[in-house]
């Protein structure tokens, strides 16, 4: 059974970790081996990724970009985005509002 503050699995290079929510928003650490990707897709919440360590290739609505250690993104609700890991990496990622898909 999922919990929160527990590391899940997501596939062979991806796993995370999803935090207490509060009211309106919601985290999670996600760590990727070098070369995991997170595949393109959507969802209606904004979205701010901070990458505690590693380095990622981020690409928002087209624009590639990449974020190192220290450095933030935002990803706008309902635009497409992927990511590759260009290390091994740790994301602290945030959302707004609830993503319930997430939530136990």
């Amino acid at each position: 059974m999922k919990k929160y503050n527990e590391w899940e699995r997501v596939n062979k290079r991806i796993r995370r970790k999803v935090f207490q929510p509060g009211l309106h928003m919601m985290s999670m650490l996600v760590e990727y081996e070098k070369g995991g990707i997170g595949p393109e897709h959507a969802h209606p919440h904004e979205q701010l990724g901070y990458v505690v360590q590693g380095a990622i290739q981020m690409t928002i609505g087209g624009q590639t970009v990449r974020v190192s250690a220290g450095e933030q993104v935002h990803v706008p609700g309902n635009v497409l985005h992927s990511v590759l890991a260009l290390e091994d990496t740790l994301l602290l990622e945030t959302f707004t509002p609830l993503r319930e898909d997430l939530m136990i």
